[in-house]
C-alpha cells in the first residue's frame, strides 16, 4: 500500500504546500489562491502539471466545494442546513467515505472496495496527514479529497471565530 504524506505550513497565507512519499520526496505541489473569488487550489504532479482542481463556489447559500480530477468533476462537498452542530456531505459516483472524515480519520471505499484510507498526524505542528492508497488509480483524488475537506474545515473555523 502506497503512503503519502501531507504537511501544512503553519503560517502559510497562499496555502501552497507539498505532497510527500516515504522517503520525504515531493510528490505533489498544491497552489492555493489567495484573496481571489472563487477560491481555488490547484494539484499539480512533479512535472507542474495540474492533475485536479477544488473550487468553491462564490455565491452560495451554504458552502460548496467541486473537486474535479484530470478535468471531470468526481465529487462535491457541501455543507447541509442544520440547527446544531456542522453537518457536510459528499456526493461523488461510486465513491463513499466512511469514518470520522471531519476529524480525518476515514476510508474511502470506490464501488465498495477500499481504495485508501487517511489519518491524521497528531504530535506535529500544523495539519500532517497520512494518506495510504491501496488502489493507485485513485490517488489524485485521495489527494484532492484530503485537500477539499481541509478547505472546508478551515473556512468552517473561520465562519466559528468571526463576530
Amino acid at each position: 500500500m502506497k503512503q503519502l504524506y501531507i504537511k501544512q505550513k503553519v503560517f502559510s497565507l497562499n496555502g501552497s504546500f507539498t505532497v510527500k512519499d516515504q522517503e520525504e520526496k515531493d510528490v505533489y505541489y498544491v497552489e492555493g489562491s489567495f484573496m481571489q473569488l472563487p477560491k481555488t487550489f490547484s494539484i499539480m504532479n512533479t512535472a507542474r502539471n495540474e492533475v485536479a482542481l477544488i473550487t468553491k463556489k462564490t455565491f452560495s447559500f451554504l458552502p460548496k466545494f467541486f473537486v474535479e480530477v484530470d478535468g471531470r468533476e468526481v465529487l462535491t462537498i457541501q455543507k447541509e442546513f442544520s440547527f446544531l452542530k456542522a453537518q457536510y456531505s459528499i456526493d461523488a459516483a461510486g465513491i463513499t467515505v466512511n469514518g470520522n472524515w471531519w476529524d480525518m480519520d476515514f476510508q474511502v471505499l470506490q464501488h465498495g472496495k477500499i481504495a485508501g484510507q487517511v489519518s491524521k498526524e497528531w504530535l506535529s505542528w500544523g495539519d500532517s496527514y497520512k494518506i495510504q492508497i491501496a488502489d493507485e488509480e485513485m490517488e489524485t483524488l485521495m489527494i484532492a479529497l484530503v485537500v477539499a475537506i481541509d478547505c472546508v474545515k478551515a473556512d468552517q473555523a473561520a465562519a466559528s471565530s468571526a463576530p
